[in-house]
């Protein structure tokens, strides 16, 4: 299911004294099944874009295009609904969206809200419970009897019982340890390709969207101002710095090896393991060269 923002902009307390425009112009396209990275700098305007994704706004100009759903700003509320069933969207802090008194119920909540059958709705929570790696029994535990790590894969387990087609992550891995972020990251891209979704990762992690993307727009000042996969986006360091972004870690350390070895690697290294294998090489063929 494609998605595309055609000339979208947005302004924030329209028609009053605190009118303020957040997305200018906005025009780009997110394929279908792609995993794709937003980023820019605070305030360039990548919550707003996120919350254009599944009707939680509406434009004030322009039209956002959902597979055959259209949004606009003359979009009634009731006619979203099947939108935001397609398109499950994971908060910053998603635990702090917990409520019900155990975990079965907590994640069962949203499907039954949408019409799903009771009983489908528990066996989605036990499926989803397992598919997150949470064992079996906190499904009749209180959300808030648990770590922190796992009331986050309940709240996760509770946009995906929806069953979307699309999963919007606005910065998932907020306030977690490294090695919690780690997991994070990972189980969605497990769940990217597992479940054949389109995934869209707002990020201010240079590292996640080299990693994990093959697709990235780049917003600041409201605009979208660069698209393209991330060798192209990465590559372009001079560009990126003048939205104030930086590189990837990986990338930091090949423009320093290269100094130093005064020639490029054969291609940019999105990741350390990467960087890993393009140093390797280098210094086999400097070997062979010396022979």
């Amino acid at each position: 299911m494609d998605i595309s923002l055609q000339q979208v902009g947005y302004l924030y307390g329209k028609d009053t004294p605190f009118e303020k425009r957040a997305l200018q112009g906005v025009d780009v396209t997110i394929p279908s099944g792609s995993y794709t990275a937003i980023i820019g700098h605070t305030g360039s305007g990548k919550s707003t874009l996120l919350m254009h994704l599944n009707g939680l706004l509406k434009p004030s100009e322009g039209i956002v295009q959902i597979g055959n759903a259209q949004i606009t700003k003359a979009t009634k509320g009731k006619d979203l609904k099947e939108v935001r069933r397609k398109v499950g969207i994971v908060f910053q802090f998603p635990e702090h969206q917990l409520f019900e008194e155990t975990v079965e119920k907590d994640i069962m909540f949203g499907p039954m809200n949408f019409g799903v059958p009771e009983e489908e709705a528990r066996k989605r929570a036990h499926e989803l419970i397992a598919l997150l790696g949470l064992p079996a029994d906190v499904a009749e535990k209180s959300p808030f009897d648990l770590s922190g790590g796992q009331m986050r894969r309940v709240a996760i387990a509770g946009v995906l019982a929806f069953r979307p087609s699309v999963l919007v992550l606005d910065e998932p891995t907020a306030g977690l340890d490294p090695r919690g972020r780690n997991e994070i990251m990972e189980l969605f891209h497990r769940l990217h390709r597992e479940e054949n979704l389109t995934t869209i990762l707002v990020t201010h992690s240079m590292e996640d969207a080299a990693r994990y993307a093959n697709h990235m727009i780049v917003m600041h000042n409201g605009r979208s101002v660069m698209t393209g996969g991330p060798k192209d986006v990465f590559a372009d360091e001079e560009k990126l710095a003048s939205y104030r972004l930086g590189l990837p870690r990986s990338v930091q350390f090949q423009r320093k090896f290269e100094k130093t070895i005064g020639r490029p690697l054969d291609r940019l290294a999105l990741t350390e393991e990467q960087l890993a294998e393009a140093i390797a090489k280098a210094a086999r063929e400097a070997g062979d060269r010396s022979c």
